[in-house]
């Protein structure tokens, strides 16, 4: 016989264990069902507005609240916000960043979803430290430290793939921190820059 699959159990288990976005594996796994039990199941509630579909294999139930950082991590994993979006986080820049940028060891990848841009910039393994967990109504999202946002970014710029803002404010970074993150990305550049820009903080204050 068929198990089935039902629509209240499984959202119910689902928020009860803190998942909010899933993949068909997640059915399969928790609730011991076949790949094709599962894959009805999620097109069955997709066509009745039960379920949003976000990208493939990924999928959160309708009118759930998620959190713009967990998602981020979810759909690109491994990945951690960084870059411009957690400098506005930190009030780092003052600029206001529409698209959730991430680091990720994986290819920089971009995604429209839910009419979010979500954009996943590579950086090597050695430098994919530097971040926490921080929790948004319960949701928990990995954000890069303050000096490895900064870092991250100011990388991207040495490498010209990034414009630097003129309006970068250094108060809440450590500085020290800030060098010992940019050494992993081993461009002496890298470092000379952050050196003219904390020159330039410290004269114009």
């Amino acid at each position: 016989m068929v198990k089935k699959l039902k629509l209240n159990l499984v959202r119910n288990f689902f928020r009860e264990n803190g998942i909010f976005v899933f993949k068909p594996f997640d059915l399969q796994k928790y609730f011991v069902v076949s790949p094709n039990t599962a894959s009805l199941f999620l097109s069955r509630n997709v066509k009745q507005g039960n379920i949003i579909k976000l990208r493939k294999n990924y999928y959160v139930f309708a009118g759930e609240y998620i959190s713009e950082f967990m998602l981020a991590n979810r759909i690109y994993a491994p990945s951690y916000v960084s870059f411009e979006y957690a400098l506005m986080f930190y009030g780092i820049i003052p600029e206001t960043v529409y698209s959730i940028t991430s680091a990720s060891t994986k290819t920089t990848r971009e995604f429209i979803v839910r009419g979010v841009n979500y954009t996943y910039h590579h950086i090597k393994r050695k430098a994919f430290i530097g971040y926490g967990k921080k929790y948004f109504d319960g949701q928990m999202g990995l954000v890069a430290e303050p000096e490895k946002a900064l870092a991250d970014y100011l990388y991207y710029v040495v490498l010209g793939k990034k414009s630097l803002s003129d309006r970068i404010d250094l108060h809440a970074v450590k500085i020290k921190k800030l060098k010992e993150y940019a050494r992993l990305f081993a461009r002496p550049k890298l470092i000379n820059l952050i050196d003219q820009i904390y020159d330039d903080f410290k004269r114009d204050r």
